[in-house]
């Protein structure tokens, strides 16, 4: 199953779900966008994208104004949906109406993979960016081991070349698979005080001593988080 968190009271850029692009709303052109890969819910604390999703045949399901973040919000939905522990989950983000389903499906495979193994916790990817866009904080960045399991997470630009160039930065999607049980476990775990100070619930995970399974993936989509990502959006759905 793929749920989408919508949450309309974003800090940085209120309503943005609701944002048109093309005559459609945001959130509802993601959906339709990975509905070919598995059932889609729409996890949100609104009505009207309640409603909006009733028009467009796409479930939604009412979760608390509360959560802290997407995934919280996901698990309420999960719950309410009454899954099953070994059912997976792809936390795809209300903000990527460009993203590729190849890109869903490769961590949906990557998940189905390790959804056996108790210390892979999450299942996430990453694309190669330049130098430039590394020093970029919005863009989070992600070290790996030799197997592709992360080792950590940052908006600081890692690895630092301290004595070379380098370009070939891990830039991270915010996607995420989980099977029920680790998002169960992955929400009783206590915020990290990494977490806390990177602004990046993933690092609660490595905080505990989990695994979160890695896959480099291909991909031109980018996430909308301010007004300027909406024109840019604008002008890529135009193309």
């Amino acid at each position: 199953m793929i749920i989408i968190p919508a949450r309309i009271g974003s800090s940085r850029f209120p309503n943005k779900v609701l944002a048109d692009i093309g005559g459609i709303p945001m959130v509802i052109r993601t959906a339709m966008t990975v509905a070919n890969i598995d059932t889609v819910v729409i996890a949100t604390d609104s009505q009207e994208v309640i409603d909006l999703a009733k028009q467009h045949n796409i479930q939604a399901v009412m979760t608390s104004t509360a959560h802290q973040s997407g995934t919280d919000r996901i698990y309420e939905a999960a719950q309410k949906l009454k899954l099953s522990h070994n059912e997976i989950i792809i936390n795809v983000q209300g903000d990527e109406p460009f993203i590729e389903t190849e890109v869903v499906q490769a961590i949906y495979n990557l998940t189905k993979k390790n959804k056996d193994n108790q210390r892979v916790m999450m299942n996430s990817c990453y694309k190669t960016i330049t130098n430039p866009e590394a020093d970029d904080p919005n863009i989070v960045k992600v070290v790996t081991d030799e197997t592709d399991i992360a080792l950590y997470f940052s908006r600081a630009k890692i690895p630092y070349p301290r004595d070379h160039h380098f370009d070939a930065y891990k830039g991270h999607l915010g996607i995420y698979g989980f099977t029920m049980s680790s998002l169960t476990t992955f929400c009783t775990l206590t915020p990290a005080p990494l977490e806390s100070i990177e602004k990046l619930e993933q690092l609660r995970t490595l905080y505990h001593g989990y695994k979160i399974a890695m896959t480099e993936v291909e991909t031109e989509s980018f996430g909308i988080d301010t007004p300027e990502d909406l024109e840019k959006a604008i002008r890529h759905h135009r193309l």
